[in-house]
């Protein structure tokens, strides 16, 4: 009786019965591979870099980050896309960050974008925040959208009815 008293006890108190019961070392092990695996969705995919001398031909989409170094002829749709000194992308950028340090002849669409000091963009671009640094160069228009990363759906909305109202307006008076 003596023994059940103890395992009744320690099973009342649900802590000290799994501690009791099991192997301290493995006890302690179970929540930390639970906290581990709670946390590993959490944490950011690593960054996907394409080095100076690849040169991708074809459009890229992910949901993590790309740094881009070499040149790419294609759209790209990404998480963080950042672009190195070196890089150059001819087509379409979509990103929620776009940070541009090279050469983009296209579109850029993001909600943060970024132009520093080295960067050269012959294109539009769309936005939600925006910032360009001095010595950047800049050749396009620049409009902002509360969601720039889906193409046609605010700016027709806001434009056409604006457009409309005054012509109907203007025959009938």
């Amino acid at each position: 009786m003596f023994s059940k008293s103890k395992i009744n006890e320690p099973s009342a108190k649900t802590p000290e019965a799994k501690p009791t019961s099991s192997v301290p070392s493995s006890t302690p092990a179970a929540p930390a591979p639970s906290d581990f695996r709670a946390s590993a969705p959490k944490a950011k995919p690593p960054v996907s870099i394409l080095s100076s001398d690849l040169h991708v031909t074809g459009n890229m989409k992910t949901t993590g980050d790309i740094q881009v170094e070499g040149t790419v002829d294609g759209d790209i749709r990404a998480h963080l896309l950042t672009i190195g000194e070196s890089a150059t992308i001819k087509g379409e950028v979509i990103a929620d960050d776009v940070v541009i340090n090279g050469r983009i002849v296209g579109r850029v669409r993001g909600l943060k974008v970024r132009l520093t000091a080295s960067a050269r963009v012959e294109g539009d671009i769309i936005h939600k925040t925006i910032a360009i640094e001095s010595g950047a160069h800049f050749e396009g228009s620049v409009q902002r959208q509360d969601d720039p990363l889906n193409p046609g759906r605010t700016a027709p909305k806001t434009a056409a009815p604006a457009a409309a109202a005054p012509a109907a307006a203007r025959p009938k008076g």
